[in-house]
Protein backbone atom coordinates (compact mmCIF):
# COMPACT_ATOMS: atom_id res chain seq x y z
CA UNK A 1 0.00 0.00 0.00
CA UNK A 2 1.17 3.57 -1.22
CA UNK A 3 1.28 7.04 0.69
CA UNK A 4 0.20 9.96 -0.90
CA UNK A 5 2.30 12.78 -1.38
CA UNK A 6 0.02 14.23 0.63
CA UNK A 7 0.64 12.39 3.89
CA UNK A 8 4.55 11.88 3.10
CA UNK A 9 4.86 15.46 3.84
CA UNK A 10 2.27 15.52 6.72
CA UNK A 11 4.27 12.84 7.96
CA UNK A 12 7.45 14.62 7.53
CA UNK A 13 6.33 17.57 9.46
CA UNK A 14 4.15 15.93 12.08
CA UNK A 15 6.71 12.64 12.67
CA UNK A 16 9.84 13.85 11.92
CA UNK A 17 10.38 17.08 12.94
CA UNK A 18 7.85 16.81 16.01
CA UNK A 19 9.07 13.60 16.92
CA UNK A 20 11.31 13.97 20.48
CA UNK A 21 12.38 10.33 20.99
CA UNK A 22 15.75 9.96 18.26
CA UNK A 23 15.51 6.48 17.65
CA UNK A 24 11.71 6.84 17.01
CA UNK A 25 12.64 10.07 14.65
CA UNK A 26 15.24 7.39 12.54
CA UNK A 27 12.45 5.00 11.86
CA UNK A 28 10.05 7.73 10.66
CA UNK A 29 12.89 9.19 8.57
CA UNK A 30 13.70 6.12 7.17
CA UNK A 31 10.04 6.06 6.05
CA UNK A 32 9.57 9.13 4.59
CA UNK A 33 12.81 10.66 3.22
CA UNK A 34 14.81 9.06 0.32
CA UNK A 35 18.50 8.30 1.63
CA UNK A 36 20.04 10.96 -0.10
CA UNK A 37 17.43 13.50 1.14
CA UNK A 38 18.81 17.26 1.00
CA UNK A 39 16.92 19.67 3.01
CA UNK A 40 17.40 23.27 2.31
CA UNK A 41 16.74 25.98 5.02
CA UNK A 42 18.11 29.21 3.54
CA UNK A 43 18.49 30.18 0.35
CA UNK A 44 22.38 31.11 0.67
CA UNK A 45 23.34 28.70 2.45
CA UNK A 46 24.09 24.83 1.52
CA UNK A 47 21.92 21.86 1.27
CA UNK A 48 21.77 19.47 4.38
CA UNK A 49 22.13 16.04 3.15
CA UNK A 50 21.01 12.34 4.46
CA UNK A 51 19.17 11.48 7.58
CA UNK A 52 21.94 11.84 10.45
CA UNK A 53 22.80 15.55 9.38
CA UNK A 54 19.14 16.07 9.46
CA UNK A 55 18.55 14.67 12.55
CA UNK A 56 21.26 16.04 14.55
CA UNK A 57 20.02 19.73 12.98
CA UNK A 58 16.19 18.93 14.08
CA UNK A 59 18.01 17.57 17.94
CA UNK A 60 19.58 20.67 17.92
CA UNK A 61 16.56 22.90 17.24
CA UNK A 62 14.25 20.92 19.52
CA UNK A 63 17.36 22.15 22.78
CA UNK A 64 15.75 25.21 21.83
CA UNK A 65 12.16 24.86 22.26
CA UNK A 66 9.97 24.39 25.21
CA UNK A 67 8.65 20.67 25.47
CA UNK A 68 5.28 22.09 24.69
CA UNK A 69 5.72 22.76 20.94
CA UNK A 70 4.45 21.46 18.20
CA UNK A 71 3.76 21.99 14.73
CA UNK A 72 0.16 22.41 13.35
CA UNK A 73 -0.82 22.42 9.78
CA UNK A 74 -2.92 25.30 8.97
CA UNK A 75 -4.35 23.38 5.69
CA UNK A 76 -4.01 20.29 4.27
CA UNK A 77 -1.08 19.68 2.29
CA UNK A 78 -1.22 20.19 -1.33
CA UNK A 79 0.38 18.37 -4.03
CA UNK A 80 0.77 18.38 -7.80
CA UNK A 81 2.15 16.50 -10.17
CA UNK A 82 5.58 15.20 -6.93
CA UNK A 83 5.95 18.80 -5.43
CA UNK A 84 4.04 18.81 -2.23
CA UNK A 85 3.28 22.34 0.21
CA UNK A 86 2.59 22.41 3.76
CA UNK A 87 1.96 25.79 5.53
CA UNK A 88 2.59 25.06 9.08
CA UNK A 89 2.63 26.88 13.18
CA UNK A 90 5.16 26.18 15.49
CA UNK A 91 4.60 27.02 19.21
CA UNK A 92 2.53 25.49 22.22
CA UNK A 93 -1.41 24.22 21.94
CA UNK A 94 -3.95 27.40 21.78
CA UNK A 95 -1.26 30.20 21.99
CA UNK A 96 -0.02 32.63 19.70
CA UNK A 97 2.55 30.74 17.67
CA UNK A 98 6.46 31.13 17.65
CA UNK A 99 6.79 30.43 14.31
CA UNK A 100 4.97 29.77 10.98
CA UNK A 101 5.67 29.05 7.83
CA UNK A 102 5.93 26.29 4.55
CA UNK A 103 7.78 23.47 3.63
CA UNK A 104 7.54 22.03 -0.25
CA UNK A 105 8.76 18.70 -1.11
CA UNK A 106 9.88 16.89 -4.21
CA UNK A 107 8.58 13.54 -4.05
CA UNK A 108 10.45 10.56 -5.89
CA UNK A 109 8.66 7.16 -5.60
CA UNK A 110 7.24 7.92 -2.51
CA UNK A 111 10.02 9.47 -0.65
CA UNK A 112 10.95 13.12 -0.29
CA UNK A 113 14.19 13.45 -2.39
CA UNK A 114 14.43 16.97 -1.57
CA UNK A 115 12.89 19.43 1.01
CA UNK A 116 12.66 23.41 0.87
CA UNK A 117 11.93 25.50 4.04
CA UNK A 118 10.14 29.14 4.01
CA UNK A 119 10.07 30.86 7.10
CA UNK A 120 7.62 33.46 7.31
CA UNK A 121 9.09 37.15 8.42
CA UNK A 122 7.62 37.71 11.74
CA UNK A 123 7.77 41.37 11.34
CA UNK A 124 4.62 40.68 8.94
Amino acid sequence: MSTSAAQVLEDSLLKVWSERDQEQRLEEMARIYAADIVFYDADNGPGITGHQAIDSLIKKLQEQWPPEFVFTLLKPVVTNHGVSHAAWTLGAPNTKPAASGMDIALIENGLIKALYLYIDDPTR
